[in-house]
């Protein structure tokens, strides 16, 4: 005889089935009904889930994609109907942006009240349809197994997602037979493109013939687990490689075959190889326009090769010669099992000249001042020091996220939690306090700004009660450092509401009970560190920065990616 349960105990059920272990919420009338279902999973000898309750709800999906992120696994977050829904989008459309597989499940007023305005009422699929992979509603009880297996299915196959589900109230109260469904495919949706030989085989003989060949790591090898493969392949070709943001720890920092960060802020070399390659090969990245600088002129003296799972992304921005689509943890190996052992030593060394050059002038002088305020560039690259390339890099939006992300280290995969795409400030805190709970094993440093900081401040909460073990580095300069810095090179140094009165983050440290140190002395800087990284549990340790640093090396925008500024002129 077929068991009779709620919609909410469905869910309650089904979330078990697709192995969730953390959820990340906050309760409100139109989703009630589902957290007194939850409450009974997060107690006793019943215990399946552990739910983490934030302060706002834009923090809860940014959670989820922090514990998406480092684990490889589904995040998933649960909130209200209305406002709790539309916090939650900026969250979404920034999964979306960065290929995050998270599940936002959202309460919805009855099916009854749907159109007239009732409320805390939105109409949420028709609002999130352009930024996920899919949204549904859940009208029954009956639907509530196959809704969460095919939101789970559609968010972590094939190139990852967001997907939103919003479930009436009706539909949670409401009882039916419970049948578990696993869904495995779906028609019409083919997450995993077939390889086509010729494509592969075109890719490898030009690879074969190839004098100055250069790859472009991007956060696909992340995604489709592919480092492995990876390194079978750059290593067999003797291929140099150059790492977008988000795929900064898809290859050791410490790899000889690693040239650094692309991009507009990225290093000097592999800018400048760019447009001197013969070859260039894009692994699972998208040729975004931070990367590729003025389009007109990219890379025109190269083949281009991109492999990449989604089809919509070749030719969508660059013009390629040679398409391999499909998942790249497939298609790197059947073009490795063609490339012949190769050896590039000349084009390797002439690499070395910029890394010099960018050495001398930008990094040396940002890591290991002499005098004056303390650099960004210091404090990052002591953590990362202490760290031993080690640790989970998380990070917020501005300046602390390029300085962090061009001088951290990244031993091990899946070790870089940024906002890429839509560039969310706010981002870092939430996402961190997902990581410490998608990789509890590892430490977890969060590099912000005070900006960044101040717009999820209220998560020091969730900090607190998890007593989540978040490393917080606050590089403070008393100013939107990265939209001054455009002001400095577009508006003739006029600094229009960039410049911030802050708070005394200290007291507000105290209040939350999180241990907190200042460091305005460089020679103070390391024995802070210790303490940050020795003390269980969270830390905050802010960093009285120069004011007015700026970021380097830039291309400026309207320039090719090799025309680099080592020095500000502006």
């Amino acid at each position: 005889m077929k068991e009779i349960v709620s919609g909410s105990e469905a869910l309650m059920r089904s979330l078990v089935n697709e192995g969730v272990k953390t959820i990340f919420g906050y309760p409100g009338g139109a989703i009630m009904p589902v957290f007194d279902s939850l409450y009974h999973y997060t107690r006793g000898e019943n215990k399946k889930f552990n739910h983490i309750l934030v302060r706002h709800e834009q923090a809860a999906a940014h959670a989820a994609e922090g514990y998406a992120r480092v684990s490889g696994e589904v995040g998933v977050c649960i909130v209200t109907s209305g406002p709790g829904a539309t916090n939650t989008l900026t969250g979404v459309a920034d999964a979306m942006m960065d290929s995050t597989p998270i599940v936002v499940i959202c309460g919805q007023v009855g099916i009854g009240a749907l159109g007239t305005d009732a409320f805390q009422e939105v109409d949420l699929v028709g609002v999130s349809q352009p930024i996920t992979k899919w949204s549904y509603q859940i009208r029954r009880p009956e639907d509530v197994a196959w809704a969460i297996s095919r939101a789970f299915y559609i968010a972590r196959s094939g190139r990852p997602g967001p997907v939103v589900l919003d479930f009436p109230k009706n539909a949670q109260m409401n009882t039916c037979e419970w049948n578990p469904v696993n869904v495995t495919s779906i028609r019409s949706y083919q997450p995993y493109p077939e390889l086509e030989n010729s494509s592969v085989e075109k890719a490898a003989e030009i690879i074969n013939q190839s004098q100055r060949p250069l790859a472009l790591i991007g956060q696909g090898v992340e995604l489709g687990n592919a480092h492995n493969e990876l390194l079978e392949f750059l290593e067999k070709a003797d291929i140099p490689a150059g790492c977008t943001l988000l795929g900064l720890s898809a290859l050791s920092s410490e790899h000889p075959l690693n040239k650094g960060m692309l991009g507009m802020h990225g290093n000097y070399a592999p800018n400048v190889k760019t447009q001197e390659c013969d070859v260039l090969i894009a692994i699972g990245m998208r040729f975004s326009d931070r990367v590729t600088g003025k389009t007109s002129t990219y890379a025109k003296q190269a083949k281009i090769i991109h492999l990449d799972i989604d089809r919509a992304e070749i030719d969508k921005n660059i013009k390629v010669d040679v398409a391999v689509v499909g998942d790249c943890k497939m298609s790197l190996p059947a073009i490795t099992r063609l490339l012949r052992k190769n050896h590039h030593q000349e084009w390797i060394d002439s690499f070395e000249p910029y890394h010099q050059m960018e050495e001398e002038q930008v990094i040396r002088p940002s890591i290991h001042p002499t005098e004056g305020p303390l650099l960004m560039g210091e404090v990052v690259n002591a953590v990362a020091e202490a760290t031993k390339g080690e640790a989970v890099l998380v990070n917020d939006v501005g300046l602390n996220q390029m300085f962090s992300s061009r001088y951290f280290k990244f031993l091990r995969k899946r070790s870089i939690v940024t906002s890429g795409g839509l560039g969310t400030m706010g981002f870092g805190l939430p996402a961190a306090v997902g990581a410490t709970f998608g990789a509890p094993e590892r430490t977890v440093c969060v590099f912000t700004g005070d900006g960044g900081f101040q717009m999820s401040i209220q998560e020091l909460g969730t900090i607190m009660e998890q007593q989540a073990p978040v490393k917080m580095i606050l590089l403070n300069n008393n100013y939107l450092g990265n939209v001054r810095q455009w002001q400095d090179l577009y508006y003739e140094h006029r600094h229009s509401f960039t410049n911030m009165l802050n708070p005394q983050y200290e007291l507000i440290a105290k209040g939350y009970h999180i241990p907190y140190s200042l460091v305005i002395d460089r020679a103070d800087l390391q024995e802070k560190i210790k303490e940050m990284l020795t003390i269980d549990g969270p830390y905050l340790l802010e960093c009285a920065v120069k004011n007015e640093e700026d970021l380097l090396p830039m291309t400026i925008p309207g320039k090719n990616v090799d025309e680099m500024s080592l020095e500000a002129e502006w």
